[in-house]
């Protein structure tokens, strides 16, 4: 008997359908149930054919338990390598190389020191950093983000060069990232699920939390092909079983804005019934595929094909003008 396993933290509705699901539909030697640990020994099988993951992010020792059981053979949902390995400002680079619209983006050192650093640890930066080369990439106005972070925290909308100062200073340890604002007419927030079933839901970030999967788009049917293109474009380099993209539209031009939401949100009242709908029964139908073609002790894990190509066969990134050097190297001399 074959076991799929539902690693989940405070979420309510979507672990227990996910489950009730799989075991509705009754696969011949596969059932569902939430995962339960006791103890972690190094090597240890953990029971579990296919293990759901949608908390390891937020607590380190899932992401070590979970890591140790794709070693003996466990299929994680997403892949813990990759997704510990994973962030915002390398998915903007990936896309740019690949093809795919993105907004401009520029990572920023924190502004604080990190704990356990001095001035020393950061004698390779410049300072004051090419600050004027960044907001002319970038302009105004613009977002700064945490450049792996989550979930709407530490955003920031940025209006001219004096309001960044003022709210790059409220970041501390962050390493943030300034991105161009898309001033977008429709905007799209689309699961990918497999890496091939996509799901494109109207979205509208700048209402309230419980009122943007009401809103409602006119996108043409070519433009929705073109999304849904991309969304499995950007899923399949990165190897993400269980991801959101999403996609705002500037002239009809779809810009990936965030699409690395390895545990998106799937709550019934947040999502909607028709959408939970659609995650609940086709990630528990991948899940059993998942598990049918699983085999105990090897690598059952998805890795994108970023990672799977060969270095001749790898695009060269886009590269901007070299920046004019800096008169001065000592960080208590950045501006």
């Amino acid at each position: 008997m074959k076991k799929i396993g539902m690693l989940y933290g405070q979420e309510d509705t979507f672990p227990q359908a996910f489950a009730d699901r799989v075991n509705r539909i009754n696969p011949p030697g596969i059932f569902a149930e939430a995962v339960t640990i006791d103890k972690v020994l190094q090597g240890a099988d953990s029971g579990y054919a296919v293990i759901v993951d949608r908390i390891s992010q937020d607590v380190p020792f899932y992401r070590a338990f979970l890591k140790n059981a794709a070693l003996a053979g466990t299929a994680v949902i997403n892949n813990p390598f990759w997704w510990s390995a994973d962030d915002k400002f390398f998915n903007n680079a990936l896309a740019q190389q690949i093809g795919v619209q993105v907004p401009r983006t520029a990572l920023l050192p924190s502004n604080a020191l990190p704990d356990n650093t001095s001035d020393k640890s950061f004698r390779n930066l410049i300072y004051p950093f090419d600050w004027n080369t960044i907001f002319d990439y970038v302009g105004f106005p613009a977002y700064m983000k945490p450049y792996n972070g989550g979930g709407w925290r530490n955003v920031f909308r940025v209006e001219d060069k004096e309001d960044f100062f003022r709210l790059h200073k409220e970041t501390g340890q962050l390493v943030m990232m300034l991105q161009e604002e898309i001033d977008f007419s429709q905007y799209y927030r689309c699961y990918c699920i497999g890496g091939t079933a996509v799901r494109i839901m109207h979205y509208d970030p700048r209402n309230a939390p419980h009122q943007r999967y009401q809103a409602q788009f006119n996108g043409s049917p070519a433009l929705m092909e073109q999304i849904r293109q991309q969304v499995i474009q950007l899923n399949q380099y990165l190897g993400y079983d269980f991801n959101t993209v999403e996609v705002a539209v500037r002239s009809e031009v779809p810009y990936a804005i965030d699409f690395c939401n390895p545990a998106p949100d799937a709550d019934l009242h947040s999502i909607g019934e028709e959408n939970f709908e659609w995650v609940v029964e086709t990630s528990a139908r991948y899940a059993i595929e998942r598990a049918v073609a699983q085999k105990p002790g090897k690598d059952n894990l998805t890795w994108g094909a970023f990672i799977r190509r060969s270095p001749a066969t790898r695009k060269k990134a886009n590269t901007t003008k070299a920046a004019p050097k800096a008169k001065k190297t000592a960080r208590e001399k950045k501006s």
